[in-house]
């Protein structure tokens, strides 16, 4: 069974840092496709990063790239999400989720999802 629980959100000021953290505690994490969601008021949710399960293999969306960083550790079946010079439009709950296939960049196939978390970036 996958439990995923999402930690590190926050408030920050624009320009700042957090790093995101979602730690599954099932026993299967290592064969999992990891993603990163997130979704502002009224927005639709967007999927933010992935990684495939060995790490090897990374997604960003446009807006995040140079600044958000995805990686994995299987061994603490935990999955990070560290976000550097954030901005206001970066303001979201943050989910994390992961996936059957062992790597995906298309939000559908993602099935077990966290509670998420909130990131609130003032400006």
């Amino acid at each position: 069974q996958v439990h995923l629980v999402e930690s590190g959100g926050g408030l920050v000021q624009a320009g700042g840092s957090l790093r995101l953290s979602c730690v599954d505690s099932g026993n299967s994490f290592s064969t999992y496709g990891m993603g990163w969601f997130r979704q502002a008021p009224g927005a639709q949710r967007e999927l933010v990063s992935a990684i495939e399960w060995s790490g090897a293999t990374t997604y960003y969306i446009d807006s995040v790239k140079g600044r958000f960083t995805i990686s994995r550790n299987n061994a603490k079946n935990t999955v990070y999400l560290q976000m550097n010079s954030l901005k206001p439009e970066d303001t979201a709950v943050y989910y994390c989720a992961a996936s059957l296939f062992r790597y995906s960049d298309d939000s559908a196939k993602y099935t077990y999802w966290g509670q998420g978390t909130q990131v609130t970036v003032a400006s």
